[in-house]
């Protein structure tokens, strides 16, 4: 009888082990989806803060999210209000489902952030799991095998000339809003495609 119970213990571990791998292999690919200038030393990041501007950005789809009257908006660029440079201005990492509806919380949390802090960026790093994010100045360097594509070789290739800008994509007009301040219910439009913009934005005006 004894070992009868040990079967269902058994199974329960060996599902633990599987999620467990699973969990793994999205994180592992999360790691290209990173912005090329989010913070280093992350191995998943669904959202990051910036308190410079006090806006966020949805990593999943390549997205910003700001706040406009009372209501969230979701766009692959910010508006011209906003003159921040998204690398050297500070990142705060936040793995949690829609964040902006707490705002209030983040916003006094990391306010301390929004001048003189350095972050080291991916476009800067040499670590070659940082590779495979679009635009690092290896990213030649990487080959995708077809068989597995979350795992990748490295191969030799030429250097990648210093001072050669990323391709940015031209900006999509659509935008999407991620719901509305006070219900926090999505209103409407799809959300996904890629990222374009201009790399560089601004701190965002007073009074706003």
């Amino acid at each position: 009888m004894k070992s009868k119970k040990k079967y269902p213990i058994l199974i329960f571990l060996f599902i633990g082990f599987l999620s467990n791998r699973l969990a793994t292999a999205q994180v592992t690919i999360n790691l290209s989806s990173q912005a090329l200038w989010g913070p280093v030393g992350y191995s998943y990041v669904e959202y990051y803060y910036l308190p410079e501007a006090e806006v966020y950005y949805y990593v999943p789809t390549s997205q910003f999210v700001y706040l406009k009257g009372n209501r969230w908006l979701m766009v692959y660029s910010l508006p011209t209000i906003y003159h921040i440079n998204l690398y050297s201005t500070y990142k705060v990492v936040i793995n949690q489902p829609r964040p902006y509806l707490q705002h209030n919380v983040y916003k006094v949390k990391y306010a301390k952030y929004k001048k003189g802090y350095k972050q080291a960026v991916i476009r800067d790093s040499k670590d070659s799991k940082y590779f495979v994010v679009k635009g690092h100045p290896s990213h030649s360097k990487v080959k995708v095998k077809s068989t597995d594509k979350t795992k990748t070789t490295v191969k030799e290739s030429k250097p990648v000339k210093s001072g050669k800008k990323a391709v940015v994509e031209k900006q999509n007009k659509s935008t999407t809003s991620p719901g509305n301040k006070q219900s926090g219910k999505p209103s409407g439009g799809k959300q996904g495609g890629k990222p374009a913009g201009n790399t560089s934005h601004g701190s965002k005006k007073k009074g706003h």
